[in-house]
């Protein structure tokens, strides 16, 4: 059934404009322009709202700031309500009173925000003392909810800030705090968008519902993972393909469709995830079940993994990447095995690149290998986002 819209908004986080560099500047008002492509090719042409979750400024200088002023003059059409939070990047420059300030000054904006469009709440906290929220933000979201659900509980309730809601949306442990939370959980129709781990928007766990509904907003800057055990540390090497923000839509039955767009390639990730009903706890689909339903990869018989050892004792393996029919492949486990023994020599893990709209079609890593002569084994796993593992692919081999 065609999605029909009432109300269309914009979310993005972690911009990073800084005055020494122009990358985000023109992935950013690339994005803007696509979004306004595609708004203007529906029977609902319009962009309602547009919403920066914090960062959007590197040290948050005036500088920076102007500059991002300037985009949005650009970019932003006069009848798209602009809406910006502040959080710890904009507080570096001189602290939270002259990011306050200078939001004022240079945007004519509050830090703070509560308002409706077509009858749909919107709340907008920036942060204080870094990435938290005290108790007077508190206090203060808790009375916008109130108001928010006065005239009844059938909508969706809009909120936004910067750190993620912790243990909710993938990058939440390493990147969330938990300083509303008990407030959010009375309020299921709460659609929760939060930026700070620059984790994927394509990853299927950066949409999370149990009590409400979290999205994280992933960053036009760098990407950044939440697991530790890469080979290259929480920030994969090609970090800078990166350029995702979300294009949010309401319909009249107050069904929500969220669209995940990679700038880069210009396309969307999916066809959108869809919350019919967003107040009620029980229709909701993007839950950790996901997890005990997620299929497992594989490998084809078109998979190919080659090696060579090189002169300064490195052992180099490439591959192929593997198959999946339910998302993408997440990351593979690379294991080196002596073949006697069975001992294990190496493990390392590497990302597939699934951040990227266009996968690099083969991966490649080098291990230390300072052997000269034996039988090995290179064992590759192919993992899901949960807990699905592929069928092991081994490779012997002799020196």
């Amino acid at each position: 059934m065609e999605f029909l819209p009432k109300l269309r908004f914009i979310v993005t986080s972690d911009i990073h404009y800084k005055i020494d560099e122009d990358i985000q500047k023109e992935r950013f008002e690339k994005g803007m322009k696509l979004a306004y492509d595609y708004a203007e090719k529906s029977p609902y042409s319009k962009i309602d709202a547009f919403f920066a979750v914090g960062d959007f400024a590197n040290s948050g200088s005036e500088a920076e700031m102007l500059k991002f002023k300037q985009s949005l003059d650009k970019v932003i059409a006069p009848e798209t309500k602009i809406t910006l939070m502040l959080a710890s990047h904009e507080f570096k420059s001189d602290g939270e009173e002259g990011a306050i300030n200078r939001l004022k000054t240079i945007y004519s904006l509050e830090p703070d925000n509560f308002f409706e469009i077509a009858d749909c709440p919107f709340i907008c906290i920036s942060t204080e003392n870094g990435c938290r929220m005290g108790e007077n933000k508190q206090k203060w979201l808790k009375s916008c909810l109130e108001k928010a659900v006065a005239n009844g509980r059938e909508k969706p309730i809009f909120v936004f800030q910067h750190p993620h809601i912790t243990d909710t949306v993938y990058g939440s442990i390493n990147w969330g705090e938990d300083d509303i939370t008990a407030i959010l959980t009375d309020y299921p129709q709460v659609i929760d968008f939060s930026g700070h781990s620059h984790a994927p928007i394509n990853d299927p766990r950066s949409i999370h519902q149990k009590y409400f509904t979290s999205l994280g907003t992933g960053s036009l800057d760098y990407f950044e993972l939440d697991e530790f055990d890469f080979m290259y540390g929480t920030i994969p090497p090609d970090c800078d393909e990166c350029a995702q923000f979300y294009i949010v839509e309401i319909d009249e039955n107050n069904a929500v469709r969220i669209l995940p767009f990679d700038i880069l390639s210009e396309k969307f990730f999916n066809d959108g995830y869809v919350i019919s009903t967003p107040w009620e706890p029980d229709s909701f689909n993007y839950t950790f079940d996901r997890a005990l339903t997620e299929k497992k990869p594989y490998f084809d018989d078109s998979f190919k993994c080659e090696y060579e050892i090189s002169a300064d004792k490195k052992l180099n393996i490439s591959f192929t990447q593997a198959k999946s029919n339910d998302y993408r492949v997440n990351t593979y486990s690379v294991v080196l095995r002596n073949k006697a023994s069975n001992i294990v020599l190496a493990q390392k893990k590497i990302s597939s690149s699934y951040y990227r709209y266009y996968m690099p079609e083969s991966l490649s890593l080098s291990i230390d290998f300072p052997y000269s002569s034996g039988d090995y084994v290179i064992e590759i796993t192919a993992n899901g986002f949960w807990y699905a593992k592929s069928d092991k692919y081994s490779l012997h081999f002799s020196i």
